[in-house]
């Protein structure tokens, strides 16, 4: 089906490009969404007669979602999460706490925002670019730990799935362990 994309899908097209998608793709997503029309003469005219107006509305979005993205690039969240020794997580970190973290952190940042490929199944560090418009991205820290304690000697670069060693022996000298077992074998 050819639709006339009116704003900027990434992978797809600029606003104004006259492209081919799936049928059921521009029927259950673009067309309901606003994001084209139709590619037919009648739609051709009404987008040029509305390409300023278009226009002007993308790049005010562009403008409010580029605001937004300089205060969230580069805040950290702290998610805190059940795991293992090994630092596996009992359930997983999804786009949707993602965007709940952030709602409560004070930016207002929708779930299909986000863009996590798979959830988070592990405890660490990670980064992830938050899509506030198709042309502004901005990238989030999230810090998935099991304490705030633990949270803090992440974020300074500790790795906590490691085991710790309070309790290490010192190690036996050579020549008092050979004395000793000389006076054991000379007193039997």
């Amino acid at each position: 089906m050819q639709v006339i994309l009116l704003e900027r899908i990434p992978k797809l097209g600029q606003m104004g490009d006259e492209v081919r998608v799936r049928a059921g793709y521009a029927r259950n997503y673009l067309l309901p969404q606003r994001k084209a029309l139709r590619a037919t003469e009648a739609n051709r005219k009404l987008f040029e007669s509305q390409r300023a107006q278009l226009e002007a509305r993308n790049l005010e979005l562009r403008s409010e979602a580029q605001s937004v993205a300089t205060r969230l690039d580069g805040q950290t969240v702290v998610m805190i999460r059940s795991a293992g020794e090994r630092g596996q997580l009992y359930g997983s970190v999804s786009t949707r706490d993602i965007a709940e973290a952030l709602t409560e952190a004070g930016f207002s940042v929708a779930r299909s925002q986000v863009v996590l490929h798979t959830p988070i199944k592990n405890l660490g560090v990670f980064e992830v670019p938050v899509r506030l418009h198709p042309e502004v991205e901005a990238v989030v820290r999230i810090n998935v730990a099991r304490t705030p304690e633990e949270a803090e000697r992440q974020a300074r670069g500790e790795d906590v799935t490691l085991p710790e060693t309070d309790d290490v022996e010192a190690p036996i000298e050579e020549e008092a362990f050979f004395e000793e077992t000389a006076s054991n074998e000379d007193s039997a």
